[in-house]
């Protein structure tokens, strides 16, 4: 780009404004100055009113031109003279004035409401794009003097077309031009309208080639205004395409003296590495939003350098590291890169800052990192509970949201190790959940909810939580709407009753009820742990029978639930209806509502959940009436014959047990035997579980006495014979 010439007049008028600005430092007298400026403003005042004045005629032209053409009806139609407003329930008539006196004064009162930095800003835009070399830079200095950070200012930027111009001089040769419109950018680009202009303006091609440049400070800039442009999706996409990625993190490329000197201590040198630094950290947190852009930073050698960035001393480098790092570790590659770099042991390490961007950041990092069990034995191991126990303790940061949801789902994923809990026990984990189920946010109950869910699956935390009064905090959380936060209830709920004092108190709390409902649910993670959840609740209530019958449409929202395309539903609705048959009078109910007719349309399936609980309900369901010979008829004896040939000891014991009954008919033993079922039903005999053993044995005992009738008929007929 060249940069237009324009007079030297408007230069020196431009300059003496400059020399305005800067508090009257220059060659000419202060007062001197001051009228230059004022005679200035009056100027500039007076081309405004004529240009108003102008835009008023060809307004009234446009409305006189248009009057004719336009319907009545049309949005765009305009109204020259008086018009009659008919005002209903009433018997006069209102007559409203012209709507063009009107409109003048609407934008009278609109000019007088917009400050004057606002047309300050427009006439500094105006020179950048009439002024030349010299006036640009000036004038780019003298936009930087206004706080672009406010929407006002920013859209003056915008209304005049200034975004074009600023992106046009990014691709001048002179370092300075292209410095002073990255400055004015990365400021006006916290807009998130501008971000999408400077995109649609071709914007961020120009920005990743000037991370080639040799000056520091110049590729600085272009970082920081790629942390903000690269919020768009689109804006991602394109520093990915250009090239971006691997020049932004060859910027984090500074060394661990630099990182660990205090900034003080710092020389020139030093401080442009930092700086630059942490603009491509904050740069690849933007551009860490795309998964496709996390894998190609990780192919570009990101780790390492974040690793090394993470034993910084300076709060605003380790914030965006860190807030990397949680990105990317929804990644199953990251997480083991995290793992083998030793980072968990230095983001706990900063769980004991001062600083609460840095806490937010830090504990909600190892909320993503810590899915496996190796992770969570770092954050033990490094003394990572106890900050994280301490943050939801402190009741000074209730408000700050974020940090309670990281903290507490930190929390939520470490509780997932036994080892965990045992320590968390000793710190009194539960007694400071149970006061956070009343936050008001539903993102930290849901991680709150999460936590206890996994400390409850022991009895002495299920004895803790009931002691604080934390079952009826739950119960009264299942009127909630946030299917999440529904997902966890359940779980924990399931645990607690487990419990039969817990249960004792659900019972009177209409816990079960509440449960039961939440099968309605569109959710299927909610309709699956509800139907998990309804198991212990019935097998343990006083009267489970005649708890399920209470209930009205139960049995029949459970069966329909059979019809579900998910498996997880499938497998915990077929796990309910094993518990709720083992009632001979509810067993009746769902006989009559054609369960297995539905039970056999599932049993062709390769998934082994799914495999154990079916079986499991079809041997519930097989003992009442006919259901044996009827199970028999629908052939499904063969396929669940085959369940047998799974390699999960759990499956097997439903297996056996819903052949046993299943053998119970004689036409069922026959296909059996064809089926090959006897070598497996030995195998079973010698498992290690009782359940497994007995079921398997009362088959084959079933299959033998048959094997001997027909023996003992066919010697009858020969004998007879």
């Amino acid at each position: 780009m060249s940069v237009k010439m324009g007079s030297l007049d408007e230069e020196e008028e431009l300059l003496n404004v400059q020399s305005y600005h800067s508090d009257g430092k220059g060659n000419k007298s202060q007062d001197e100055l001051q009228t230059n400026a004022n005679q200035y403003e009056l100027n500039l005042q007076q081309k405004h009113l004529e240009e108003q004045q102008m835009q008023q005629k060809k307004k009234k032209e446009q409305r006189r031109r248009g009057a004719a053409d336009t319907c009545g009806s049309c949005p765009d139609t305009f109204f020259g003279g008086k018009k009659t407003i008919i005002v209903q329930d009433s018997d006069s008539t209102e007559v409203e004035s012209s709507t063009e006196e009107e409109e003048r004064w609407k934008d009278i009162a609109r000019t007088a409401e917009i400050p004057a930095e606002y047309y300050n800003i427009q006439k500094l835009i105006k020179y950048i794009k009439a002024g030349n070399q010299t006036a640009t830079i000036v004038s780019l200095c003298c936009l930087r003097d206004y706080d672009l950070r406010t929407q006002i200012n920013q859209m003056a930027v915008q209304d005049i077309g200034g975004l074009e111009v600023l992106v046009n001089i990014l691709e001048c040769n002179d370092s300075h031009c292209a410095l002073g419109s990255l400055s004015v950018l990365t400021d006006i680009s916290l807009n998130i309208d501008i971000r999408k202009t400077i995109v649609d303006l071709g914007g961020i091609p120009l920005i990743v080639d000037i991370l080639s440049a040799l000056s520091k400070e110049l590729k600085t800039m272009a970082a920081e205004t790629l942390a903000n442009v690269c919020k768009v999706r689109l804006a991602r996409k394109y520093v990915r395409t250009c090239g971006g990625i691997p020049k932004l993190v060859d910027m984090l490329d500074v060394s661990l003296r630099v990182l660990q000197t205090p900034l003080e201590e710092l020389n020139a040198t030093d401080l442009e590495c930092l700086y630059m630094a942490r603009a491509g950290a904050r740069a690849l947190w933007s551009l860490s939003l795309s998964r496709h852009n996390k894998e190609l930073m990780r192919k570009s050698g990101v780790v390492p350098l974040m690793a090394r960035l993470l034993k910084s001393c300076h709060t605003d480098v380790v914030i965006p590291i860190m807030g990397t790092i949680q990105e990317c570790a929804s990644q199953p590659k990251f997480q083991l890169a995290i793992t083998t770099e030793g980072m968990i042991a230095d983001i706990v390490t900063h769980l004991h800052s001062d600083s609460l961007d840095l806490k937010t950041e830090g504990s909600t990092a190892i909320y993503k990192c810590a899915f496996d069990q190796t992770t969570r034995d770092l954050v033990r191991s490094a003394h990572g509970l106890e900050p994280l126990v301490a943050i939801i303790k402190d009741k000074n940061v209730r408000e700050n949201k974020k940090l309670l949801i990281g903290a507490a789902g930190a929390i939520w994923m470490c509780a997932a190790s036994e080892a965990n809990v045992k320590k968390l026990d000793t710190l009194r984990l539960i007694n400071h959940l149970v006061p956070l189920l009343n936050d008001d946010s539903d993102d930290v109950i849901t991680n709150v909810v999460g936590a206890i869910a996994e400390c409850v699956r022991f009895q002495n935390n299920r004895e803790v939580l009931r002691n604080a009064g934390g079952l009826a905090a739950l119960v009264a959380l299942l009127n909630s709407s946030h299917a999440p936060l529904l997902v966890n209830l359940a779980k924990a709920l399931k645990e607690c009753s487990q419990d039969p004092e817990s249960m004792r108190i659900l019972e009177d709390l209409d816990a079960v009820r509440l449960i039961w409902s939440l099968l309605k649910n569109t959710d299927t993670k909610v309709q699956a742990n509800a139907a998990y959840a309804i198991c212990p609740c019935v097998q343990n209530a006083r009267e489970s029978g005649e708890l399920v019958r209470s209930l009205v449409g139960a049995m029949e929202l459970v069966v329909e639930l059979l019809k579900s395309t998910d498996t997880e539903v499938l497998s915990a609705v077929c796990a309910a209806i094993a518990t709720i048959a083992k009632d001979q009078t509810n067993l009746a109910i769902l006989s009559d509502l054609k369960v297995i007719y539905k039970l056999a349309d599932l049993v062709n399936t390769e998934e082994d959940l799914l495999r154990e609980n079916l079986a499991a309900a079809i041997a519930s369901c097989a003992t009442f009436g006919n259901n044996t010979q009827e199970l028999g008829r629908l052939r499904t004896v063969t396929p669940i014959v085959s369940y047998l040939t799974s390699n999960d000891p759990a499956v097997h014991r439903t297996t056996s047990m819903a052949l046993e009954k299943l053998s119970m008919d004689p036409q069922n033993c026959i296909i059996m035997h064809q089926s090959g079922v006897v070598p497996f039903l030995l195998e079973c005999v010698g498992s290690t579980n009782k359940e497994t053993q007995l079921a398997a044995a009362g088959c084959l005992r079933n299959i033998r006495e048959l094997a001997l009738r027909a023996e003992e008929y066919l010697l009858k007929i020969d004998e007879e014979y």
